[in-house]
């Protein structure tokens, strides 16, 4: 921990907060069960990444600049349960403030305190095992900002490996995109529905029961295309996964 705090920051994502709050307390009993002191910063918002995304420049940068000094003002690691938001904090904030100084000095003390959940777990607390249970054959999604902007592969892995009565099962296409992309799935609907009608056959001829990832996003877009068809296919965050104890 930076120096010997204990305490955590949750940065809780916009999707969490305000779609899937029991994610967020997932993590939240986690961390808490590991000894940390998690803190919420109240005046958190949006990362920006849809408005930058889109190109509304200017936009993203008033967004992000409250973010930013609203993380800059707290102590700790901060804990991110989203590879998408991760990324657009630790590498897409020093584009944006690339020609102001001062706030590339911010983002640069912030993103080194930021990591993804299974990350933080795995690479700075060491932790791969946290008695969790989940019952059936289940696949991991490898979410498009985590796999290749984070660079995190394995760390989820490791720890789905070590739940009890949890059969990894893959699937054709694995790494391929969900079709989500934030505001993608509403400007380009048809390519997106496409490429989620395509991950949903590969996962059903797959034979899970289950699919894990480690992004919100992606689980709402894939939950409501599996709804849609009637499928028994269970989703969850990783935070859920791990969170559901052994008796």
């Amino acid at each position: 921990m930076p120096g010997k705090s204990k305490i955590v920051q949750l940065y809780h994502t916009c999707l969490i907060n305000e779609f899937y709050p029991e994610v967020g307390m997932a993590v939240v009993n986690i961390l808490e069960r590991l000894g940390l002191e998690v803190q919420v910063p109240m005046n958190q918002t949006c990362c920006g990444q849809p408005a930058y995304n889109s190109g509304f420049v200017k936009e993203a940068h008033k967004v992000a600049k409250k973010n930013l000094q609203t993380l800059f003002n707290t102590e700790g690691y901060i804990v991110i349960p989203s590879g998408s938001c991760g990324d657009m904090i630790i590498h897409q904030y020093r584009i944006l403030f690339n020609d102001e100084p001062d706030l590339l000095a911010m983002v640069d003390a912030v993103s080194s305190r930021c990591y993804e959940f299974s990350q933080f777990l795995v690479d700075v607390l060491g932790v791969t095992d946290l008695g969790a249970q989940l019952k059936g054959r289940t696949a991991y999604h490898p979410s498009c900002h985590l796999l290749r902007g984070l660079k995190v592969k394995e760390q989820p892995k490791i720890l789905l490996e070590n739940v009890a009565d949890l059969e990894m099962g893959e699937f054709e296409d694995q790494q391929e995109c969900c079709g989500f992309g934030g505001l993608f799935c509403i400007k380009n609907p048809e390519i997106s529905g496409k490429m989620m009608q395509n991950k949903i056959n590969h996962l059903e001829a797959s034979d899970v029961d289950n699919i894990v990832s480690c992004d919100m996003g992606c689980l709402m877009h894939l939950e409501g295309g599996l709804h849609r068809k009637g499928s028994s296919l269970k989703v969850y965050h990783i935070a859920q996964t791990l969170d559901n104890r052994l008796d």
